[in-house]
């Protein structure tokens, strides 16, 4: 990826009032820039300056501080700019304005999204990973979640990726020394211990790879809908799960004609709860609001990551409840929630089939809802560790997924003659290449534009 140099700016800070607002600019150099907006003071890098910001016209815009970083000492590695002012929008939008102005004769323009933090990346500043935990910790809706994106930011899941890549990288130039001097006829495997090499690296790579799958729940949570016929507690248990009076319940079927969603937290997990209208047969005398009700409720069926079929404890299965089963995608985990059991006698339990996990509990007298917790958790794949999460993303399991692969073929070509050490040369290559990919070493240019692209604008 080409690095622009040329100078640019932004409003840094989020949209809307607060008492605070940040116009930042970053380039090469910001000298023309900052004589020409503040032509009789020298700000001093790394110092804040009280000061008037004032038009083209030398009325005053606002008060605040303007503060100034020397390359390479600041966040992109350029010279940058902040000048904090009142978080009024109309107020930002003019302070941005005569930046721009003041800077147009020198190539001042308007940043991209993520343009900032790509500068950070492409200045040696911040490696991939860690420029996508920017957006992680910006974007955290659970404190684990912040936590973990800290982490990463820090550097600490670069480090383990940069220790699997060296790792790999030593083991690659024992098997490549070994191909380039055939005629010393060195028993490689044995006396470079490679096996025992290769093994320790995969069961790095497997530690890593756990860490970051649960960090990986963290950030992205899971889509829980509820499911099932009118007036069996979808409501009721959306409130009792997010612990407050979310949706309306009433005795009367159908309350719910559109999706509720609340995003809980479990163990530091994002569980993004969706209640759904009541599924029934759409001949049954229902308005045209509940049939398109229902039809949301299947599309939201469609993106769930778990199901949980509501069925009333009191009355048992119906032949609609079968319907509804049938209709479920493949692949997606059910929960079968026998609810109302204060009402039929039954006592809080999980019980395991073959078709679902069947846990009952009652919603309104908040009896079970934890075995639902622990049964969210286990599908979630979470595991309480003590130890520090990545905040890891998708691409990133990708990697590793891709790398343990590598890793494994290569370990089949250690099994056999010497007459394979090219292959398990190339498989440890592609490995690396797969691990490097995570810090950005070896990161195609387009999808470095995709993953800036996805930051705002300012950051």
């Amino acid at each position: 990826m080409k690095l622009d140099t040329s100078p640019i700016a932004a409003i840094a800070t989020a949209p809307g009032r607060g008492g605070i607002g940040v116009v930042r600019a970053s380039g090469k150099s910001l000298a023309p820039l900052i004589q020409s907006l503040f032509p009789d003071v020298t700000l001093a890098p790394r110092h804040a300056t009280y000061i008037p910001f004032a038009s083209n016209d030398g009325s005053v815009i606002d008060q605040g501080l303007a503060l100034y970083f020397k390359a390479p000492h600041s966040y992109t590695g350029e010279d940058v700019l902040e000048l904090q002012g009142h978080g009024g929008p109309v107020v930002l939008q003019m302070l941005l304005a005569r930046v721009l102005e003041a800077g147009r004769e020198h190539g001042l323009r308007l940043a991209e999204p993520g343009e900032f933090t790509r500068r950070a990346y492409l200045n040696d500043k911040l490696d991939l990973a860690q420029a996508e935990a920017v957006a992680d910790l910006i974007d955290a809706s659970t404190e684990a979640a912040a936590k973990s994106a800290s982490q990463s930011l820090s550097g600490a899941f670069s480090q383990v990726v940069h220790r699997l890549v060296e790792q790999t990288i030593n083991l690659r130039m024992l098997v490549e020394a070994t191909l380039d001097f055939p005629e010393e006829e060195i028993d490689f495997l044995e006396k470079s211990n490679a096996r025992g090499q290769l093994a320790g690296i995969i069961d790095s790579l497997e530690h890593v790879f756990r860490q970051a799958a649960q960090g990986a729940l963290l950030r992205e949570g899971l889509n829980v809908v509820l499911v099932g016929q009118p007036n069996v507690g979808k409501s009721s248990l959306l409130n009792a799960l997010a612990g407050a009076e979310v949706a309306i319940v009433t005795p009367i079927a159908g309350t719910t004609r559109d999706k509720v969603s609340e995003t809980i937290q479990i163990e530091g997990i994002p569980l993004n709860i969706i209640d759904t209208a009541g599924i029934r047969a759409i001949d049954e005398g229902i308005d045209v609001v509940e049939r398109i009700g229902i039809e949301r409720t299947w599309g939201e069926v469609g993106k769930a990551d778990v199901i949980l079929h509501l069925l009333d404890a009191n009355l048992g299965p119906s032949a609609a409840d079968e319907t509804i089963v049938a209709a479920f995608p493949i692949g997606v985990p059910v929960v079968r929630i026998w609810n109302k059991i204060d009402l039929s006698g039954h006592r809080p339990v999980v019980e395991g089939a073959a078709d679902a996990t069947h846990i009952y509990l009652s919603a309104n007298e908040m009896l079970g809802i934890d075995l639902l917790r622990a049964e969210l958790l286990r599908i979630a794949g979470w595991q309480q560790t003590g130890e520090s999460l990545y905040l890891a993303r998708e691409r990133h399991l990708i990697a590793l997924r891709a790398a343990r692969q590598h890793l494994d073929v290569a370990a089949q070509h250690a099994a056999q003659d010497d007459q394979s050490l090219d292959l398990f040369a190339e498989e440890l290559r592609l490995a690396q290449d797969q691990l490097s990919s995570i810090t950005g070493a070896f990161t195609p240019d387009d999808l470095l534009g995709v993953i800036f692209s996805r930051f705002c604008i300012g950051k």
